[in-house]
């Protein structure tokens, strides 16, 4: 069995910091890249998707939330190293409108945490900047 081939261009991706009565919702990545880190849900653009949905159908398929979108929250640029590739990621705010949690196999847990109780949790670069971001559109 082959690796799959890494692509060869920066790579563009959504990311909702979703907000539920005060508290915004945490997974934490069940694989590489990323094992065992908190982030927001999200994950790549297909062609021909705006933003937005693909920020819908992320969230669905990793959480089966509804959700509604407030704003851009930020942007965060991840470059190619330790097993990971190029990514641009367009971070939102958004509002949690319906259904409890129900994580597929990416995540291995979720948690809605107040931002300033985040602690000492194992989360991805440049998280609480996007989430203060977004907290602010709420």
């Amino acid at each position: 069995m082959t690796a799959p081939l890494q692509p060869t261009r920066p790579q563009l991706a959504v990311s909702g910091a979703i907000f539920r009565d005060g508290k915004v919702l945490l997974v934490r990545r069940a694989r590489s890249p990323g094992k065992g880190f908190y982030s927001l849900p999200g994950g790549r653009v297909e062609f021909g998707e705006s933003l937005h949905t693909a920020l819908h159908r992320e969230v669905d398929e990793e959480t089966g939330l509804r959700i509604e979108i407030l704003g851009l929250a930020g942007w965060r640029e991840v470059l190619p190293g330790a097993g990971g590739g190029h990514y641009l990621i367009m971070s939102f705010a958004a509002r949690w409108t319906a259904r409890e949690p129900v994580l597929n196999d990416e995540h291995d847990d979720f948690k809605w945490l107040a931002p300033e109780g985040l602690g000492d949790l194992k989360v991805t670069g440049g998280l609480l900047e996007v989430i203060e971001a977004a907290r602010k559109l709420v």
